[in-house]
């Protein structure tokens, strides 16, 4: 079985590339620095599903984008979390908060309306998060 990405992460998010293991999507809400990774292996719905070869290397890529996401956003928190109540296949967020935010202390998920990144800055932060990532296409 070949993989694809849920069409509900495609809507909601913008591509940024690839690592070796996942493929990374950012949450198109520019209240939050928002990374989802997305295991590019067939099927997977959990983590205890990541075939033991893959657990170092996934580490390693929420590390990365962890890192990124502090280095360019300053964020006084990271939140790593995979949920898949509303979409099965596993996806990792990776969430940078800070205690001014729209939803601090609460969880960021179903938290007002979403802001979209606009024209202007979209392909800013992408190409930043991209460049600091080493994200290939």
């Amino acid at each position: 079985m070949s993989f694809t990405i849920d069409a509900k992460l495609v809507t909601d998010t913008i591509r940024l590339g690839s690592f070796p293991l996942c493929d990374l999507l950012l949450m198109n809400d520019s209240r939050f620095p928002w990374v989802i990774l997305v295991p590019k292996i067939p099927d997977l719905q959990d983590f205890h599903e990541i075939p033991t070869e893959f657990r170092d290397v996934l580490f390693q890529e929420i590390e990365a984008t962890s890192n990124a996401i502090q280095k360019l956003w300053s964020v006084d928190k990271m939140n790593v979390a995979a949920l898949g109540n509303q979409v099965s296949q596993l996806h990792i967020h990776v969430i940078g908060r800070r205690r001014t935010d729209d939803a601090w202390p609460s969880p960021v998920w179903g938290h007002g309306t979403p802001h979209p990144y606009t024209t202007a800055d979209r392909p800013n932060v992408v190409q930043s998060l991209a460049e600091e990532l080493k994200l290939r296409d």
